[in-house]
């Protein structure tokens, strides 16, 4: 039961990180700043459904701008919830900095739930980036991604 139950959440999580469909796609320049800042303001929230909603969006339309709100969730928001989000959120995003603190959560939050899951969304980042690369070994990770 368990381990479909990992199945089930790896295969959506590999979905949703690797959809080449985006919400930013239709959006002007006009359109995307404002629904950016609008997404800022959702992610400050005390709101815990805004927030979290917030912090996916910020990661579909790839906000640059809303990475510094992220990684504050993912370091001292005390709803894991919220903090998984974030994570995935900077993931999609691929800012550096959000890297990196993702790749150090999965080594050191004293959440396990959030260790794991950041651990989860970061390998599958470093996969994707190498079937990019080398694009003859795909076949080696046929059936883990897309």
């Amino acid at each position: 039961m368990k381990t479909q139950l990992l199945f089930i959440i790896a295969f959506f999580t590999f979905f949703i990180l690797f959809n080449d469909s985006t919400i930013a796609s239709g959006l002007d320049k006009g359109s995307k700043e404002s629904v950016e800042s609008n997404l800022i303001v959702g992610v400050q929230s005390s709101n815990e459904g805004l927030k979290i909603s917030s912090a996916f969006y910020l990661g579909e339309i790839k906000s640059v701008k809303g990475v510094n709100h992220l990684m504050k969730i993912l370091r001292e928001d005390s709803n894991p919830g919220a903090r998984l989000m974030a994570a995935l959120s900077l993931i999609k995003i691929e800012d550096p900095q959000g890297l990196y603190l993702v790749k150090r959560t999965a080594q050191f939050n004293s959440e396990e739930r959030v260790r794991r899951m950041s651990d989860k969304f970061y390998y599958a980042y470093l996969i994707n980036k190498y079937m990019e690369e080398n694009p003859k070994e795909a076949p080696l990770f046929a059936g883990l991604i897309k």
